[in-house]
């Protein structure tokens, strides 16, 4: 039995580590790896990136409505939002922040100003918008994205949602 255990003890000494191929092979198998890695982090970074604009316009459109709660209209002006939502920077030119558009208002009831859109560009590059319309034949909720990252509320204060892509459903609009 001795004879046998030094007689392996002597083949493994014979043998000095690994061959060329084999540390070819690790390296292809490690390259792989990580070409399958790096378009799935990136995804997840963009998609993160469009859920953080996301959020902030949602944040946009609580100071709205508590600003809307108090006056009956909403404002276009950003210093009016800054004290009620001071995480969010409020601007009308700057897309990189989080614009507050001018006021809308549906078009059965022109004048009345009982709508706001909000956009958010994400670090993604991606435009999101939303529409909140108060009163009139198009009250509710609308979204919108542009990918290229252009301004995507309207520039009158005449809200069409059958323009431009808006919808209603939050997961086809997002």
């Amino acid at each position: 039995m001795f004879i046998a255990i030094r007689e392996r003890l002597e083949r493994g000494r014979e043998e000095g580590g690994f061959t060329l191929i084999e540390l070819m092979v690790v390296v292809l198998i490690i390259a792989i790896l990580i070409a399958i890695a790096i378009p799935t982090f990136l995804g997840a970074r963009k998609r993160a990136q469009d859920k953080q604009a996301q959020s902030n316009i949602r944040n946009a459109l609580t100071a709205e409505k508590t600003f809307y709660v108090d006056k009956q209209i909403y404002t276009e002006t950003a210093s009016d939002l800054t004290p009620i939502e001071s995480s969010l920077v409020f601007t009308g030119t700057d897309a990189a922040t989080h614009q507050v558009r001018p006021t809308l208002e549906d078009a059965a009831t022109a004048g009345d100003s009982q709508g706001v859109c909000l956009e958010s560009k994400s670090k993604s590059g991606t435009m999101f918008a939303l529409v909140d319309i108060t009163s009139g034949t198009t009250a509710g909720d609308y979204y919108n994205k542009d990918a290229t990252g252009a301004a995507v509320c309207p520039a009158t204060g005449v809200f069409d949602p059958t323009s431009g892509g808006w919808d209603t459903d939050l997961t086809v609009g997002w």
